[in-house]
C-alpha cells in the first residue's frame, strides 16, 4: 500500500505562546484533492502555515511522503515535495515572471513553458517586473511559481480572494484541471464554499482549530442546511 502523501497526527501549533490548532489529525493520500472550509479565524491558514513551518509546533507529528518533517526549516519541506501559494502571494518587485520561474523551476512534468501555456497572459508578460502585474496576474504568477517546482503536495491559500470575478472565473478552471493532475495531491483553503465542494471529492471543515467534519464534499453539498450551520453561509 502507497505512503501517504500528507499525515498530520496529534499537532498542536500556533504563534507565539498562541495556540490556534488543538490535537488535530489529517491524512492526505497521493493524488489526492482535498478542499478545507470554515469561517474567518478558525485556523485554515495556520494549518497550512503549520504544514509549511511558519508556526510554533507545541506537540505532534507532521509527515510528508513518509519522512518526518516535523523539525523541518519550511525551505527543506519545499526540497521534499511540498509547494505552496500563500494568500499574500509573495511576489518579488524587482523580478521578472520568467526570472520567478526561473528559480523555482525544478526538474518534473511542470516546465516553465507549460506554465506559460497555462496561464497565457503570464506568457505576454513574461518579461514584466512583479510590481507591474494585476493582482489577478500576481495571484496567476504565485501559482505557475508553484507548479514548475513540481511538488508532490501543492497547497493553496484562499487564491481567489481580493480577485475579479472574471479573473476567479479564470483560475476556478484552472484549479479544477489541477485537481485532475496525476500524481500531485492537492489542499484548497478556500472561502467560496462551492467552488471548494465542486474541485474536490473529499473535504474538511474547521471550527476553533479543530476538524468538525471530514468526508465526502458531493454529501455537504447536497445538505446545504448542513453547510450553513458548520459555515454560517448558504454556498
Amino acid at each position: 500500500m502507497a505512503e501517504p502523501a500528507l499525515i498530520l497526527a496529534g499537532v498542536t501549533a500556533g504563534y507565539g505562546e498562541t495556540v490556534v490548532l488543538e490535537a488535530l489529525d489529517l491524512a492526505l493520500r497521493q493524488g489526492e484533492s482535498l478542499g478545507i472550509l470554515g469561517r474567518n479565524g478558525v485556523g485554515k491558514t495556520t494549518l497550512i502555515d503549520t504544514i509549511m513551518g511558519h508556526t510554533r509546533l507545541r506537540a505532534g507529528t507532521l509527515r510528508l511522503a513518509g519522512q518526518d518533517i516535523a523539525r523541518w526549516p519550511p525551505w527543506r519541506r519545499a526540497r521534499a515535495g511540498l509547494g505552496y501559494v500563500p494568500q499574500e502571494r509573495e511576489i518579488f518587485r524587482s523580478l521578472s515572471v520568467h526570472e520567478h520561474l526561473q528559480i523555482a523551476a525544478r526538474p518534473g512534468p511542470w516546465t516553465i513553458e507549460r506554465a506559460f501555456t497555462t496561464f497565457p497572459s503570464l506568457a505576454e508578460r513574461r518579461r514584466h517586473q512583479g510590481d507591474a502585474l494585476s493582482g489577478g496576474e500576481q495571484q496567476m504568477l504565485a501559482i505557475a511559481r508553484a507548479l514548475v517546482g513540481n511538488p508532490t503536495v501543492l497547497l493553496m491559500d484562499e487564491p481567489t480572494e481580493g480577485l475579479a470575478p472574471i479573473i476567479v472565473e479564470q483560475l476556478e478552471t484552472t484549479i479544477k484541471q489541477l485537481g485532475r493532475e496525476e500524481g500531485m495531491a492537492l489542499v484548497l483553503v478556500e472561502q467560496h464554499a462551492d467552488l471548494a465542494l465542486d474541485f474536490a471529492p473529499r473535504c474538511v471543515v474547521m471550527d476553533r482549530g479543530r476538524i468538525v467534519y471530514d468526508g465526502k464534499s458531493a454529501a455537504l453539498a447536497q445538505d446545504r442546511e448542513l453547510l450553513q450551520s458548520l459555515i454560517g453561509v448558504a454556498g
